[in-house]
């Protein structure tokens, strides 16, 4: 069914097709599970510099577990224990934290420490690094952080115009990792237009669950009178996400935190509801959605298979030693984070 059918609806039309994969991938989970165990090992509180991840829920749950949540070093009392978010930070960050004393985890996830680690790279070859991402965001910050001499920020393809090199023969591109592709991939095109000789990066800096939920939502589009993106307004890969269903055929398409915050006037006349969550969203937030949907006679659920997603990181180095040393579990987990505190707002 498309949109154009959708004009009326009665109880036997209306469905939901569910994104498969969603929610929480690797990195958060085990930026989210850092903190948890920090807790568990040290006690509170545990100080984290800016939220761990891009979402509400988790962070206010985590806050009532004991953990701070700070946007700068200095804030940390000295010799305290500080995490530094999924996002990644630059060297400064680092070295601040070890002039005040502190103990420091570091919970970026790893597909950011991979574009940390090319920035310092191209740019010991003298190369101009052209960062394709939005001004502002902490991984964006981060990565320029190593190299703030050599990299160029590219916020989106309209940017490409004002853009200079020194050399145009010594050009690459790499990029935020929670992008929507399809911008990316224009941006790199207006690039390779002025700069032919643009290098690209050794492999895709676009992470592997941002691009199978965008893939997930293209699929899904097409049929979708509604889109329900479940996922905070700061995160940047649930904002593409909304972005991706609308530019794929979905009539409309809302970014909600929690099931309550949905207009029930976005349901008039829609016999399909798409729904997906950002990398940051616990599933315990898309069952509510669900169960939201369900009691408006929207229970027909059809799982929509983009990808299959095994990927596990294992715990930063700091705590999987504490942990050893204290004789406690380094497990990870996948999903349904947070499931005992479905209720809290």
């Amino acid at each position: 069914m498309t949109a154009a059918t959708a004009g009326t609806t009665d109880q036997a039309t209306k469905r939901v097709l569910l994104a498969a994969p969603r929610g929480y991938c690797a990195g958060v989970d085990r930026a989210v599970v850092t903190v948890e165990k920090a807790l568990e090992l040290y006690g509170p509180p545990v100080y984290v510099r800016k939220e761990i991840v891009h979402n509400k829920h988790v962070v206010t749950t985590l806050e009532k577990r004991g953990a701070i949540f700070v946007e700068e070093t200095d804030e940390v009392p000295e010799g305290a224990t500080v995490i530094f978010s999924a996002h990644g930070v630059a060297p400064v960050v680092h070295e601040e934290a070890k002039s005040l004393g502190l103990k420091t985890i570091d919970a970026t996830c790893p597909l950011v420490t991979k574009v940390h680690r090319e920035a310092v790279r191209f740019a010991s070859d003298d190369y101009d690094i052209l960062l394709i991402g939005h001004e502002g965001h902490e991984e964006v910050i981060g990565t320029s952080g190593e190299a703030p001499e050599h990299i160029t920020l590219v916020d989106g393809p309209d940017d490409v115009p004002n853009i200079e090199v020194r050399d145009p023969e010594k050009v690459v591109w790499l990029s935020q990792t929670t992008l929507s592709v399809d911008e990316t991939m224009e941006t790199v095109r207006r690039l390779r237009e002025r700069f032919p000789a643009l290098q690209d990066p050794p492999s895709d800096d676009i992470c592997y669950a941002t691009q199978n939920r965008q893939l997930a939502v293209k699929h899904m589009a097409p049929d979708t009178d509604l889109m329900i993106v479940v996922g905070s307004r700061n995160s940047s890969n649930s904002v593409r996400l909304v972005e991706v269903a609308l530019e794929h055929g979905a009539r409309a398409g809302h970014l909600v935190d929690y099931a309550d915050e949905i207009d029930e006037s976005w349901l008039d006349g829609v016999s399909t509801v798409g729904v997906t969550s950002g990398a940051s969203v616990p599933e315990i937030l898309v069952r509510g959605v669900l169960d939201y949907l369900s009691e408006r006679g929207y229970d027909d659920v059809k799982p929509v298979i983009a990808a299959e997603e095994s990927l596990m990181f294992s715990l930063p180095n700091e705590i999987r030693r504490d942990l050893k040393a204290a004789g406690m579990s380094d497990k990870m987990r996948h999903d349904g984070a947070f499931a005992e505190a479905g209720s809290l707002h």
